[in-house]
This record gives structure tokens, C-alpha cells and sequence, in this order.
């Protein structure tokens, strides 16, 4: 049995998947697990999943009869899972996380035991090939660092990669309940493993990624970028009574 299950969201994603490129991929990491969640897809998305599981042992299919976004249908895909998998993986449709970054970090995972989540970080380095806009750069370094100053009181410095390995038991917990927020509920996660586990600043680590590639056309649109302040308060007025 396979140790952990990789989980992918797709929303109306039937112009911008390769069949060829996903069937290539998941047919190279078969020991890892994939739950192709579609989250309410009106295009052709859905078909195209089939047919990657029909032909794929490794991988399969849950479908999402309406839109929920991307929060809810990592939350479904995870609570979906019957299998005993030890990690469960998250990660973006359009592979800005490639997979092989994906298995780097489940292998630095399976060596270092006491860590219960590990974060993908988009930390552009000397030697590495992480490319994004400036905009989302600039807007990244401005969100990270209230997230860490005033939400999570710790030094994170990038939440909002969509590359995540966390151990199925605390992510079965973490995923529970529905979240608030349908684009920052990695903030959410982490605050709740904050408030309920003693042990935030041991048992998560960052693990800078080596490639990560912003693919553009992005989901998040505009008007998502302009209420993130309001998201933001909606968390701190939220959990803050539940912290310490």
C-alpha cells in the first residue's frame, strides 16, 4: 500500500489539463496515491479525470456535484480518503508545484518523524528556479508578513504555496470543519494546529522548493486580492479568543 495520497482540485481546468503530461506524471509516482477532486466543474473537466483514472491504477476520482472552491474540495478530498495513508499531500492543478518537489518534500517528511505538517516555500534562492510576477511577489511579502505578525505570531514566511504534506491523522482533525475563507485557509489550518497542539514551532517546518513557476491565468481574481484584508480580520476576530 502506498504511504501517501496526493490530492488535486480542478475547477472548469478541461482547456489548460494535458492528459498526456497528467497520466505521464501520475504513471511515474506510483508510489504515491492521487484523488483528483473536481470541485463542481461545468466544462469538460470532469471527463478528462475519468479517463486519467480509467487508465491509471494510482489514481482516482471524486466529484463534487457543485462549486465550492478551492478550501472545500481539499477539505472533502481528505475527509474522503478511506485508505490508512501515514501523509497526505496537497497541491495546485496547473503544477507550479511539480510533483518530483512534492515527493522531495514527503521524503524530507518520512526522515524527520516529529514533524506533523511540512510547508512548500516559494523563497527564491541563488541556484533555485522559483518564478512569479512582482506583482504577486510584492503582494505576497506584504500578506506573509502580517500573517505572521498579527494571525499566526510565528516566523512563516510563505502560507500561501500550494504545496503541503501533512500527516493523516492531524490532517483528518485540521480538516474537520468547514473554513471561513476560501482562498487563505492555509491560515486557518495552521491556526488550528496552533491552537490545539502545543508543539507549532517544532512539529511544522518550511521547506524551500527548488522549482516552482507561476503558470498565470490564476483563479484568484481581483476582486479575491481586494478582500483579503477582510478574510484577514474575519480569522483574527474568529480564533483570536481561542488562542492561549
Amino acid at each position: 500500500m502506498n504511504q501517501a495520497l496526493f490530492i488535486i482540485p480542478f475547477y472548469n481546468e478541461g482547456k489548460r489539463i494535458s492528459f498526456d503530461e497528467y497520466r505521464q506524471i501520475i504513471d511515474d509516482s506510483k508510489e504515491i496515491d492521487f484523488l483528483l477532486v473536481n470541485d463542481g466543474s461545468s466544462d469538460d473537466t470532469l471527463s478528462v479525470l475519468n479517463k486519467l483514472s480509467d487508465d491509471l491504477k494510482n489514481c482516482s476520482v471524486y466529484d463534487l456535484s457543485q462549486n465550492s472552491g478551492k478550501a472545500e474540495a481539499i477539505r472533502q478530498g481528505i475527509l474522503h480518503s478511506q485508505k490508512e495513508y501515514e501523509y497526505i499531500g496537497y497541491l495546485d492543478a496547473d503544477f507550479s508545484t511539480p510533483v518530483s518537489e512534492m515527493v522531495k518534500l514527503l521524503e524530507y517528511a518520512k526522515k524527520n518523524r516529529h514533524l506533523n505538517i511540512i510547508l512548500g516555500s516559494r523563497v527564491k534562492l541563488l541556484g533555485n528556479q522559483v518564478v512569479r510576477s512582482q506583482r504577486r511577489h510584492y503582494f505576497g511579502r506584504i500578506f506573509a508578513t502580517i500573517i505572521s505578525k498579527m494571525i499566526l505570531r510565528a516566523p512563516v514566511y510563505d502560507t500561501q504555496c500550494g504545496a503541503k504534506i501533512i500527516k493523516t491523522n492531524i490532517a483528518k482533525k485540521l480538516f474537520e470543519k468547514p473554513f471561513l475563507t476560501r482562498w487563505i485557509f492555509d491560515v486557518e489550518m495552521l491556526l488550528r494546529y496552533k491552537i490545539n497542539y502545543p508543539d507549532f514551532l517544532i512539529a511544522v517546518k518550511e521547506f524551500p522548493l527548488e522549482t516552482w513557476i507561476e503558470k498565470g491565468n490564476t483563479s484568484i481574481k481581483l476582486k479575491e486580492f481586494l478582500i483579503f484584508p477582510f478574510q484577514i480580520l474575519k480569522i483574527y476576530f474568529h480564533y483570536d479568543k481561542r488562542k492561549e
